[in-house]
């Protein structure tokens, strides 16, 4: 066995710890911080995949680096997919940082001269 098919548990009992204590946090408090949202267990299943050691620059099917072909499939599924939501004709799943995100989020569900409540940096708000 190597250190690469070892898991938390085996490998660093220290940090699994942590790490399930943290689990166990979340799963018995309402966390307020919108930054700190809880994420669906499938996410969190496709997050620790190991689509996470795929540097995949670019757009599929034109990458900067070999072997994105799977990330590839999982990227355009992501991009069908909001097209079809949103009726669009073009998407980018692809958010460079939170508050670009929340811009794109914003831009698609609302019109010009909505309301929406935004909180002040002091109170929770996003940077």
């Amino acid at each position: 066995m190597t250190v690469l098919n070892q898991s938390l548990h085996s490998l660093d009992p220290e940090v699994a710890a942590a790490v399930d204590a943290e689990l166990h946090r979340q799963q018995s408090t309402l966390e307020m911080i919108a930054s700190e949202n809880f994420a669906p267990v499938a996410v969190l299943e496709a997050q620790g995949s190991v689509l996470t050691n795929k540097y995949a620059e670019g757009y599929p099917g034109r990458r900067y680096y070999g072997g994105c072909e799977h990330v590839d499939v999982v990227e355009q599924l992501a991009i069908d997919r909001i097209k079809a939501l949103f009726g669009a004709e073009h998407a980018n799943v692809q958010p460079h940082s939170g508050a670009q995100a929340n811009a794109a989020a914003m831009f698609a569900l609302l019109q010009p001269g909505d309301t929406i409540l935004g909180l002040d940096l002091a109170h929770g708000g996003h940077l």
